[in-house]
């Protein structure tokens, strides 16, 4: 069955693109509904979460693993999936641990700092001039985010350490940055989104199925809402939001699909009130209203580039 279109329209793209944003927009709730239910705020049970949505998104994916067997491509195509594949595992780790410290907005907000650093990545390692357009579009996004992160919420659940929170979901940006340049530079060696994700989520869940032992974690004995919220997570926020914007990475350029995911932060933050009355002040709602100028420009000017 052909999920996506063959050969997609930009139109396509980004509504495709949207679809997934919204998707990993719903994980950090996911995320705050167990740390409520278990009382567990720290980076144990933050890895075990890492994990076992890794480990689920891969058995969902095993089907997919005897197409990857037989598949003819150059060795680099893997090596570049499995690179990506301990990035998304450092990247989802010190995000998930990132909520267990500081709030929603912060944590969703500096963690899709990306396109930052997958343009400069991209200027240096594929000698991608950016357009003024894509720049100014950069410039203008990155004003909203830091307004986000600026305003707070009111009515805050979890910010114990903010400061610590605000460095683990920045190390998160990184991780993710060189996660989605690898996955492009994969799909272009030859792997289709399929086997890529099939071995790019595969290699990160393998990567962190220990590191919660080191921290007296383990996998069994959580109340079984933990689990339903693993689940969904990994159905909505890996398998759909993450294969999507892995998708997207291949078919259009990896800033504006940043640009896009700044997004995440933005819908975040309006299920946030909704779930738990963490309510965005007057300065976050002006922040996510410029991001959305600076999405625009980019994609304008990507339109007409295309």
């Amino acid at each position: 069955m052909q999920i996506f279109p063959k050969t997609p329209k930009f139109w396509q793209i980004t509504l495709i693109l949207g679809v997934g944003v919204f998707a990993i927009s719903m994980s950090a709730i996911f995320i705050r509904l167990t740390l409520e239910i278990t009382g567990f705020h720290g980076v144990g049970f933050s890895l075990f979460l890492s994990a076992s949505r890794l480990i689920i998104a891969t058995f969902m994916l095993l089907p997919i693993w005897r197409g990857v067997r037989q598949t003819s491509i150059s060795p680099k195509a893997f090596y570049y999936a499995g690179m990506a594949g301990l990035c998304l595992a450092f990247h989802i780790a010190f995000w998930i641990s990132s909520l267990s410290f500081t709030s929603i907005t912060a944590a969703t907000t500096l963690v899709t700092t990306n396109p930052i650093w997958i343009a400069i990545l991209s200027r240096f390692w594929f000698q991608e001039k950016l357009k003024k357009s894509t720049i100014l579009g950069i410039l203008i996004a990155l004003l909203g985010g830091i307004a986000i992160a600026l305003g707070g919420v009111q009515g805050e659940s979890v910010s114990s350490q903010p400061l610590l929170g605000d460095i683990l979901a920045l190390i998160g940006a990184w991780f993710v940055s060189f996660y989605l340049l690898l996955g492009r530079e994969s799909q272009r060696q030859g792997l289709s989104t399929s086997h890529y994700i099939t071995i790019a989520y595969t290699i990160a869940a393998i990567a962190l199925f220990p590191f919660p032992f080191f921290f007296g974690f383990g996998y069994l004995g959580y109340p079984l809402s933990v689990y339903f919220y693993v689940l969904l997570m990994a159905v909505f926020s890996q398998v759909i939001g993450h294969t999507t914007i892995n998708w997207a990475v291949g078919r259009m350029s990896p800033v504006l699909v940043s640009l896009i995911i700044l997004f995440e932060p933005v819908g975040s933050s309006i299920l946030g009130y909704f779930v738990f009355g963490e309510l965005p002040s007057s300065i976050v709602i002006l922040g996510a209203i410029i991001i959305l100028v600076g999405v625009a420009i980019s994609i304008i000017g990507e339109r007409k580039k295309t």
